[in-house]
């Protein structure tokens, strides 16, 4: 192992310590981004596409509503699909407005900082 008790005396209380803080402050949190699709959707297929190049700022989750267990999901957003939601929140339907997502995500990541 290259750190060994040796290198770095540390007390147990004291690591543990030290590995929670590098573990829990120093990687962001990324925003997270819910397309509400379902298959086949070609709408659904150029907005994911159109999420291409902002893949690496946001956590990106799906949801199919036309699974059994989206039924909540499929009766709002039956005729409205891709929906997508930014950390829960409604955000834009139909299409991806990139300059608007762009902006959210500036925003969102100004708070993490």
């Amino acid at each position: 192992c290259f750190f060994s008790d040796q290198m770095f005396p540390l007390s147990r209380p004291a690591a543990l310590q030290l590995l929670r803080l590098f573990t829990t402050n120093t990687l962001p949190t990324l925003p997270c981004l819910t397309l509400f699709t379902k298959d086949p959707c070609p709408l659904c297929d150029e907005a994911k596409e159109a999420l291409e190049p902002l893949k690496h700022r946001v956590r990106q989750t799906q949801v199919d509503i036309s699974l059994p267990e989206n039924r909540l999901w499929s009766d709002r957003y039956r005729w409205d699909i891709p929906v997508f939601h930014l950390n829960g929140q409604f955000v834009m339907k139909h299409r991806v407005d990139v300059v608007l997502l762009d902006k959210l995500l500036q925003d969102a990541e100004a708070q993490e900082t």
